[in-house]
């Protein structure tokens, strides 16, 4: 980890940094502690719960100010918004990966569980803002860096989520509702690895994988969506 600098950490947030032992303590995942007894600030999660809160109401005000969807609609444009692979984007673009404090063995991890420790980060980022420089300090925050991905998500189609995209073409064309089994699951119980395929009637569409059963079917559905052209 590069030592937190706050002129060079106000850069990057666009707001001025007041307690800068917030911004440290948002950059602490709970697994440096353990390695770092006398490591005198908390651990990110708490910053990480209250920063979820202040993004979501964030989120869901711009949203209903400037889109004139359906609430159907808003929730979906919401959750890809704030799902972790874009927030761990997000944070890494940002270079928050560079301020992180965490274990050995996590620094070394650079799958999914890197992912979510880098959306958390953002969160804890968040609500620490929130508390030093107040609420439209954070909403600017997120306004700038995450809701400014807004156009290129709806553009894309990316809100949409790859099982309800499948459930609605398959239902049109075919009259049933694809339906999904485990077909493996390997691992140990902190890191277990699903496979499962997905079915039309008796048919198998598609083929995926993931670290519990709801991610294994959703790459399922887009592996369905891919193969098969739909």
């Amino acid at each position: 980890m590069s030592s937190l600098d706050k002129q060079e950490l106000e850069k990057i947030l666009g707001v001025k940094v007041n307690n800068l032992d917030l911004y440290v303590s948002a950059f602490t995942h709970r697994s440096y502690l353990n390695e770092n007894r006398k490591f005198s600030l908390p651990h990110n999660e708490r910053l990480e719960f209250l920063g979820d809160a202040v993004l979501e109401l964030a989120a869901t005000e711009y949203l209903y100010k400037n889109y004139p969807h359906p609430e159907g609609e808003l929730t979906n444009f919401r959750s890809a918004l704030v799902n972790y692979k874009m927030l761990s984007d997000i944070s890494k673009k940002l270079g928050f990966e560079n301020f992180l404090q965490m274990s050995r063995g996590e620094a070394k991890d650079t799958g999914r569980a890197r992912q979510v420790i880098l959306a958390n980060c953002i969160e804890a980022v968040i609500g620490a803002v929130y508390l030093d420089a107040g609420y439209k300090a954070a909403e600017q925050f997120i306004i700038n860096e995450v809701l400014v991905e807004l156009p290129s998500i709806i553009a894309g189609g990316s809100y949409v989520d790859p099982k309800s995209k499948l459930q609605e073409i398959i239902q049109e064309k075919n009259g049933v509702t694809p339906t999904y089994g485990v077909v493996s699951e390997t691992g140990p119980d902190h890191n277990k690895v699903f496979v499962v395929a997905a079915y039309v009637g008796q048919t198998e569409v598609g083929r995926g994988t993931g670290p519990s059963k709801q991610e294994a079917e959703l790459s399922a559905a887009e592996d369905a969506l891919k193969k098969n052209q739909y």
